[in-house]
C-alpha cells in the first residue's frame, strides 16, 4: 500500500500531501455496496478544492484541515466531517447523509440541496441554503445576506443572526432564526411558532447535536405566497 494510502485503526487515510486529490475521489467513487472500508481519513488537505465529491456511499470521512470550494457536492449517505472551515458550495447539491464543518463556511453554503444534514459550527456567508430543495441546514453561528434566497423546501436553522434580505422569493422552506434578522426579503414575513414547529426544531437541534438552546428562543419565518401560484390543495406538493 503506498505511504500515502494506509491503514490507521480501522480507517483508510489519504494524505493529499502526497497523493492527488483525483486519486482520493476515484476511489471513494469506487466503492461498492457492502464494502467493508467505512471509516476514511483525508490529511493536508490545505484548501483543495471538491474534497469528496459525488459519494454515494454510507461511509464515514473525517479530513483534518479546511478545504476550498465545492467539498462534499452531490453527498448521497456519506458522513462527512471537516475538522477546519470550508470554502464557497459546501455540501451543494446534497442528497443525503450528513456534512458537519467544525469552522466557517464561505458562501452558498449547501445550495441546491435535496436532502440530508448540513451543520456548520462557525458562521455561514452570503447566500446559505439558496435554492434550497429540502436540505436541512443548521448554523451555530451568523448567516449573510440573501440566505435562503428561492428557498422551495427544507429548513435553516440559524443560532446567530441573519444578514439583509433572508428569504427573498421563498417558497415552502422553513426558516428559525434565534437572533437579530437584519431585513426580509421579498415575500418572506415571520410565522406563529405553532407546537408542531417547536417539536420539528427539537428535532433538529437534537440532530445537529445542539443542547445549550431551546426551541422557544427562536422565530419562525417563511412565504407569504404572494409571488407565485399557491394552491393549498396541492400543499404536499411544495
Amino acid at each position: 500500500m503506498p505511504k500515502a494510502q494506509r491503514e490507521q485503526g480501522h480507517a483508510r487515510v489519504f494524505d493529499l500531501g502526497q497523493q492527488s486529490l483525483r486519486e482520493l475521489n476515484q476511489a471513494l467513487h469506487n466503492l461498492a455496496p457492502g464494502s467493508n472500508e467505512t471509516a476514511w481519513e483525508v490529511l493536508n488537505p490545505k484548501g483543495s478544492h471538491s474534497v469528496a465529491v459525488g459519494v454515494d456511499q454510507p461511509v464515514s470521512i473525517d479530513v483534518r484541515g479546511s478545504v476550498g470550494y465545492y467539498c462534499a457536492g452531490m453527498n448521497d449517505g456519506a458522513t462527512i466531517t471537516v475538522h477546519g472551515s470550508a470554502g464557497p458550495g459546501v455540501g451543494e447539491n446534497m442528497m443525503s447523509g450528513s456534512i458537519v464543518i467544525k469552522g466557517d463556511a464561505s458562501q452558498y453554503a449547501g445550495a441546491t440541496g435535496r436532502g440530508g444534514l448540513l451543520v456548520i459550527e462557525g458562521n455561514a456567508s452570503s447566500r446559505c441554503g439558496i435554492s434550497m430543495k429540502g436540505i436541512d441546514i443548521v448554523v451555530r453561528g451568523n448567516i449573510g445576506h440573501m440566505s435562503a434566497f428561492m428557498a422551495q423546501s427544507g429548513n435553516l436553522v440559524v443560532l446567530g443572526d441573519a444578514g439583509d434580505a433572508l428569504g427573498d422569493s421563498i417558497y415552502e422552506a422553513r426558516l428559525f432564526v434565534r437572533g437579530k434578522v437584519e431585513s426580509l426579503g421579498a415575500d418572506c414575513i415571520a410565522k406563529e411558532m405553532r407546537p408542531e414547529h417547536i417539536e420539528l426544531l427539537q428535532g433538529l437541534l437534537d440532530r445537529a447535536g445542539i443542547s445549550d438552546v431551546k426551541p422557544s428562543e427562536f422565530k419562525r419565518y417563511g412565504s407569504a405566497r404572494k409571488l407565485y401560484n399557491f394552491n393549498i390543495d396541492n400543499a404536499d406538493a411544495y
